[in-house]
């Protein structure tokens, strides 16, 4: 890790700097606004917020500002390339066309932020390099997903999951997720549609650069305030360090040490239209990528800064002139269109322009079953024929909390039409939690827009188990004397009669009545409920797998007599159970026995 050694220098002469980066840099993207109020009032995220949290493992190398030999900005030297160990300064174009975004979409919904592009810029630096390793496509998106780690705790934090996988493809921990890596939960609360395809997805920079801004914006901070801005970025992670390395490609590029390079993926990608806002030119491929701004250099428009004054540059040497071919060829046929036997571009295939569903909408299963209904959807151009051959449509299962699949366990499944322009998805299956989500189908019509329909998907609670009958196990008689307790504890079986078995998970309901079986005692016989408050009805844990369940212990107060343990369960079964606390035994007294009077002695006694 390079250590920024000379910050005092540096600083100065990024001072110098921010008047010419001020006058050369323009927010030339624009991009849709979000709905009035995306951004203002957002509670700032508090201390336990898991953004804050070890999330992943960011790049903390800091950008040395120490030009090396040979780019001093003479002719010929790789001026303002940044110089930093871990490569170039340079920002995909797409990237910076999202950060700018980011920071115009932010100054129409919280101008009392004051939040510049470069602080956005030095997030997404330092969380993913701008996106450049994981092919950054025009459209925003990438050729491949950028994860971090699970968050299983050691490490990094643990977080659960929140989302059901449906960012971070993960059911049972949190994943950071995107080019600035947003916790799922997070996103939630902070995330933005940057680019106005109507979804707002961490996935894609525009809406992931969007949503920082609007992040660090969140209780009305002001980030031209040193300790809101120190604030801000530690609820992004906190750590000193990486605050540090923020802050420290923040300046870097608003010292004007920034270019753009060419964006790394292929296409356009499909999950959004491709950007369609203006966008910095990509700097020449003459090593002269430094600079500020869209032009790669200082106010230059060749990407080059000029020559020092008194220093006059080095003249180029002309490339020779090219010989004239001996024998030019012709055509092959001049009198055909195109010239040299060129075929006419074949017709543009219709494009779809409708997306109707096939059979029901309303997707119903129970938990942990298999949907019987498959979506499906057919594909029409605007004159009502099929789509044509090789038209692919996405589905894709939308929810947070659900976890309802296709059949290869993933949430997106793509499928060809068929002749007849129609598209079936794969098998749906049910998962364990109940709920509604959304299957969206969705394909490409003309121009890139996107045309989607939606079925409603329900996931229904397993039903409780029948208990129609319950049974004791045992035949001793229930009897206690009063201030102890019952010597044997009840143990019952539930019993689905219509099935002729046990009934594994049903729930009993245990009371105490008076010996009419039907007023409630308040006296006699009593469970505890974990302390030692009294209780006289209480609900009882599910059957086993065999039907068993055993009623907690029971107590006798002073009071004797007869009562009844009344038993049911949620389907009518019903048993009732003779409690008896004895009477202490009363004493019966011994009748003393008859005294008889004493006989006078017939002998005197003698005199002494």
């Amino acid at each position: 890790m390079k250590i920024l050694r000379t910050r005092a220098a540096s600083v100065s002469r990024q001072g110098l700097c921010t008047a010419l980066l001020v006058a050369s840099l323009t927010t030339a993207a624009v991009g849709a606004s979000p709905a009035s109020g995306a951004f203002g009032g957002d509670p700032s995220p508090g201390p336990d917020n898991p953004q804050r949290k070890p999330h992943g493992v960011p790049n903390l190398t800091l950008p040395d500002l120490v030009p090396r030999p040979g780019a001093s900005g003479k002719p010929g030297s790789p001026a303002g390339r940044g110089d930093t160990p871990d490569g170039s300064t340079g920002i995909p174009v797409t990237a910076l066309a999202a950060y700018k975004n980011a920071e115009k979409l932010a100054a129409e919904r919280y101008p009392g932020c004051h939040i510049p592009w470069q602080l956005v810029a030095g997030i997404g630096k330092v969380e993913s390099e701008h996106a450049a390793s994981y092919g950054l496509r025009s459209d925003g998106t990438t050729e491949r997903q950028i994860l971090g780690p699970r968050l299983t705790g050691g490490q990094f934090a643990e977080i659960k999951d929140t989302d059901g996988g449906r960012w971070d493809g993960d059911a049972q921990y949190d994943r950071a997720v995107g080019p600035t890596q947003f916790i799922p939960s997070t996103w939630e609360s902070y995330g933005v549609d940057g680019n106005g395809d109507g979804k707002a997805d961490p996935n894609n920079i525009f809406d992931a650069a969007a949503g920082t801004a609007r992040y660090l914006c969140a209780g009305s901070k002001d980030l031209r305030d040193p300790a809101d801005l120190d604030r801000a970025i530690l609820s992004y992670n906190n750590s000193r360090e990486y605050v540090n390395a923020v802050l420290a490609w923040m300046r870097t590029y608003q010292s004007g040490q920034v270019g753009t390079t060419p964006d790394t993926g292929t296409g356009t990608g499909t999950s959004t239209p491709p950007w369609s806002g203006p966008k910095p030119t990509p700097l020449p491929s003459n090593g002269n990528n430094g600079g500020s701004g869209t032009n790669g250099g200082n106010g230059g428009t060749n990407g080059t800064k000029p020559s020092r004054p008194g220093t006059p540059s080095t003249p180029t040497t002309p490339d020779k002139p090219k010989p004239k071919p001996d024998n030019p060829s012709k055509p092959d046929n001049p009198d055909k269109p195109g010239g040299g036997g060129d075929k006419p571009t074949p017709p543009k295939p219709p494009a779809v322009s409708r997306l109707d569903r096939v059979g029901d909408e309303q997707l119903t299963a129970t938990a942990g079953e298999t949907f019987t209904d498959q979506p499906a959807v057919r594909a029409l151009t605007a004159d009502g024929k099929a789509a044509p051959a090789g038209t692919r449509v996405t589905f894709e299962i939308v929810g947070l909390r659900t976890e309802a699949r296709f059949e290869d366990k993933s949430r997106t499944a793509t499928v060809t039409v068929d002749k007849d322009g129609k598209a079936v998805a794969p098998k749906l299956t049910a998962g364990r939690i109940a709920g509604d989500f959304t299957v969206r189908a969705t394909v490409d019509g003309k121009g890139g827009a996107k045309i989607t329909t939606d079925f409603a998907g329900t996931v229904k609670a397993v039903p409780a188990p029948r208990a129609t009958a319950l049974e004791r196990d045992g035949k001793d008689d229930l009897t206690a004397a009063p201030k102890s307790s019952f010597k044997e504890q009840v143990t019952l079986k539930a019993i689905d009669k219509d099935k002729g078995k046990a009934a594994a998970g049903a729930m009993v309901t245990a009371t105490i009545l008076q010996s009419d079986k039907k007023t409630p005692a308040t006296t006699g016989p009593y469970f505890l409920d974990g302390g030692d408050t009294p209780q006289r009805r209480v609900t009882l844990v599910k059957t086993d797998e065999n039907g068993y369940v055993t009623l907690p212990k029971l107590f006798t107060d002073e009071h004797a007599g007869t009562y009844i343990l009344h038993l049911t369960t949620t389907d009518g079964a019903i048993l009732d159970l003779e409690l008896t606390v004895t009477a202490p035994a009363t004493a019966t007294p011994t009748p003393a026995p008859a005294t008889t009077p004493a006989t006078p002695s017939a002998t005197p006694a003698k005199k002494q």
